[in-house]
């Protein structure tokens, strides 16, 4: 209290934050930790990387078509895909390079082929016998693998 009898209402360090405060304070945090969140990628990877990690098999798949000057397949099911070489009037599975590979991460493949399977064969020039669109999918998202009459591989949409 002064001389004239006013007390001046100081807040001390015993009275704490306000209720406003702490809301304040709260929301701040839970905005922070939501931005955080959003940034945090996926752990099992982008369905993106696995479209693109299959396109540059099957590329690879129809540059041996070529090197080898032998047809090359590249055949697709929903639970992986694999590459096979005409030798012999047979088929036989490529070497360990390009053997059978199993989708990983909950990715599923949709082929556009009977039974679940689809092949397209790239022949010594590395033309494709027929064109080829691969659809991988997990939980709402998905990524189209094209492979064009000409032996193009896009990856896309």
């Amino acid at each position: 209290m002064d001389e004239r009898g006013f007390s001046f209402s100081r807040r001390s360090a015993q009275q704490g934050f306000t209720l406003i405060e702490l809301m304040i304070v709260i929301a701040v945090i839970a905005l922070m930790t939501a931005a955080v969140v959003l940034v945090i990628p996926d752990p099992r990877g982008r369905i993106r990387d696995d479209a693109e990690r299959f396109a540059a098999r099957a590329r690879a798949a129809h540059d041996a078509a070529i090197v080898n000057a032998r047809p090359v397949s590249v055949w697709v099911t929903v639970g992986g895909y694999g590459f096979d070489e005409r030798i012999g009037g047979q088929w036989r599975a490529l070497g360990d390079k390009l053997g059978v590979v199993q989708w990983k991460n909950g990715i599923k493949a949709v082929p556009a082929g009977l039974g679940g399977r689809d092949r397209v064969v790239f022949d010594p020039t590395g033309m494709a016998d027929r064109p080829m669109t691969v659809e991988l999918r997990r939980e709402g998202q998905s990524m189209r693998v094209a492979v064009g009459i000409n032996g193009a591989v896009r990856v896309g949409g």
